[in-house]
């Protein structure tokens, strides 16, 4: 009997501690996740033979079809148009390879649906009046974006996704465009969160470009504290995009990096320099670690500030912590990390 008591205890601790985020129950949320796979049906293509298939491709996907012609490819989208059918042809074949990867890769990532399920559970748990899009995959030129809202879609752009090592993106003309501090998350594990950062953007538009450097990073603090919110399973390193050594770093020494900032930075500076140094994506935080500190630190400042906050209120909803100014947020936060 004692040994039952003890065991039993044992599962009670770790359920315990694994329920640490207090995270609600949204079993129940009705979601309907799908992947719709306009990538699939482009590539089926006849190169021979593009006006009928393009109208048909416009036929299944109505909704996507002008979207992706006109606002990621840049053409008409018109079946008989020479330029669309051109474009067409370019991606059928100089993208071919590409597409083969990203496809084996998706195909290697079987959770996806559930994840991007589960996200939206939590987002109609917080925010129920909220539509969710439909969700399709798509593949487009590399400097295309890989993740779009449309007016009924969340499109996932898969020529993001073809996985770090694929042969192109090491090319001197790619790096160019995404560093290998970017490219290297260019893996299916990665598309559920960047969604979800999706409908953040979604709900909440980010609108502090302008502001000075701390009101930047409380507002960057604030989106990545929600899609914690959307994801409160998912590992921090993927919903930062941060490694886990350089997540390490950043939670051993908070406290140091909180005091540099507050005694080097003018918190409220506007400079492009400064704004770039904590809030731009880059290898490392120049003034830290080249060889652990992260691109982007202050946005884990911001988030860390943010979390602070909801602890000092604990009965505000998300919508309440979302609509706070960031004076607000940092005054009543009292954010002083040892």
């Amino acid at each position: 009997m004692k040994k039952i008591i003890i065991y039993l205890g044992l599962a009670l601790l770790i359920i315990s501690c694994g329920n640490k985020k207090n995270i609600p129950d949204v079993s129940d949320i009705q979601v309907n996740v799908k992947l719709e796979r306009f990538d699939q049906d482009f590539f089926r293509l006849d190169s021979n033979n593009l006006a009928t298939g393009l109208k048909q491709l416009q036929t299944t996907y109505p909704a996507f079809y002008i979207d992706y012609m006109q606002g990621l490819l840049g053409v008409s989208g018109d079946a008989n148009d020479s330029l669309t059918k051109k474009m067409a042809k370019v991606i059928l074949g100089d993208y071919a390879s590409l597409y083969a990867a990203a496809s084996q890769k998706l195909a290697a990532t079987p959770n996806i649906e559930n994840d991007l399920k589960k996200g939206f559970q939590f987002v109609k748990y917080y925010f129920p009046n909220y539509k969710v899009p439909g969700i399709i995959t798509f593949l487009a030129t590399l400097d295309a974006p890989g993740m779009v809202i449309t007016e009924q879609y969340l499109a996932i752009g898969l020529h993001q996704y073809a996985g770090k090592d694929f042969p192109a993106y090491q090319t001197q003309q790619v790096r160019q465009l995404y560093p290998d501090y970017i490219s290297r998350r260019f893996e299916p594990v990665y598309i559920p969160a960047n969604c979800m950062k999706a409908v953040v953007q979604d709900l909440f538009p980010d609108k502090s470009s302008a502001k000075p450097l701390i009101e930047q990073m409380i507002e960057k603090g604030k989106q990545w504290w929600l899609l914690d919110k959307f994801m409160p399973e998912a590992p921090d390193s993927v919903k930062t995009g941060y490694t886990q050594k350089q997540l390490d770093w950043c939670h051993d020494n908070e406290g140091l990096i909180w005091s540099y900032i507050i005694k080097t930075e003018n918190l409220y500076s506007v400079e492009p320099v400064t704004i770039q140094t904590y809030i731009g994506e880059g290898p490392f935080t120049q003034g830290f670690s080249q060889e652990y500190s992260p691109g982007n630190l202050g946005a884990w400042i911001g988030w860390q500030i943010v979390k602070k906050y909801e602890g000092n209120n604990p009965d505000f909803k998300p919508e309440e912590i979302m609509k706070a100014s960031s004076k607000e947020i940092l005054e009543k936060a009292k954010y002083k990390p040892k």
